[in-house]
């Protein structure tokens, strides 16, 4: 679930780009310039704050779970929390708390070029690790929505397609959609994203102290 989460919004720890390089062979010039449109906007910002519904289905169509989360970026640090977990990275340390099971594993912080963070899903994750196309436009709830059809290169992916909305006269993701091999597709919906807002460095920690009786797996 964890690569899953942040292919949408923001495809995160377990997932890694591929040495393959193939995207650079295969470039459709339209869908680069939107994704580079978004990249350059995206890193104007000192800070973000989001909030982002996460829907899973399987092959039938059927509503397997809906989760509403949030998430803060603020330079190399990031905090996602979704319903039952949470996630706290201050660049060099990331914490990944289980609310059922009142315990949070910690491990050093991925900041190499083949890590994928919450920050580079909205910059340049996609140069390495996928072929893309511009699908067209198609207009949703007044806006204009640009749709890039996106494939990984590495084929032992557990996905086969994932397909990213871009608003076009904001510059940034709407929606993204992943297609797995067993047919589940899982959408994040991009509810609200908020730049430059105030942001603390002490909410990238995590407090151990906030959470009465935690179970501490230290994995560093």
């Amino acid at each position: 679930m964890k690569a899953i989460l942040f292919l949408p919004v923001m495809l995160l720890m377990a997932f890694t780009v591929s040495a393959q390089n193939c995207a650079t062979k295969n470039t459709d010039a339209a869908a680069k310039k939107v994704l580079d449109g978004v990249s350059a906007k995206f890193k104007t910002f000192r800070t973000v704050s989001g909030k982002f519904t996460l829907k899973s289905e399987n092959a039938a169509g059927k509503t397997l779970s809906s989760k509403s989360g949030q998430v803060y970026l603020k330079g190399n640090k990031y905090r996602v929390s979704i319903t039952g977990q949470e996630i706290f990275c201050d660049g060099t340390t990331t914490w990944t708390y289980d609310k059922l099971a009142n315990e949070v594993t910690v491990t050093k912080a991925d900041q190499s070029a083949t890590s994928i963070t919450p920050q580079k899903m909205f910059t340049n994750f996609y140069d390495k690790d996928f072929l893309y196309k511009l699908n067209g436009e198609k207009t949703e709830g007044g806006k204009v929505m640009q749709e890039i059809e996106m494939t990984p290169c590495d084929k032992t992916k557990p996905y086969h397609k994932v397909y990213v909305y871009v608003d076009k006269a904001g510059n940034t993701i709407s929606r993204t959609k992943v297609l797995e091999k067993s047919n589940n597709k899982y959408t994040c919906t991009v509810n609200s994203l908020s730049p430059n807002a105030s942001v603390s460095d002490a909410m990238f920690s995590f407090d151990k102290s906030k959470y009465p009786g935690v179970e501490v797996v230290d994995l560093r």
